[in-house]
């Protein structure tokens, strides 16, 4: 699903996993939607997410969540 947010963005639900989350995607978590701000590798493909919020979220390599991602207008 994709739509126009404020400010003239593409906005598109997508599926993410550890090898294709990005700083900057809304993933929601247990009700509550959260912001990537950081990310670091972890081993055997895990990754460790770092929200706005302060919260971490350790995924595994084959993890799959649902993010919200905005792409700027061309």
């Amino acid at each position: 699903m994709s739509a126009w947010a404020p400010g003239g963005a593409l906005v598109a639900s997508i599926d993410v996993t550890a090898a294709t989350v990005q700083r900057g995607d809304v993933i929601q978590v247990g009700g509550h939607a959260a912001r990537v701000r950081d990310l670091f590798q972890l081993p055997q493909g895990a990754k460790q997410l770092v929200f706005e919020s302060g919260e971490l979220l350790t995924i595994h390599a084959r993890s799959r969540l649902v993010a919200v991602r905005s792409r700027r207008r061309r």
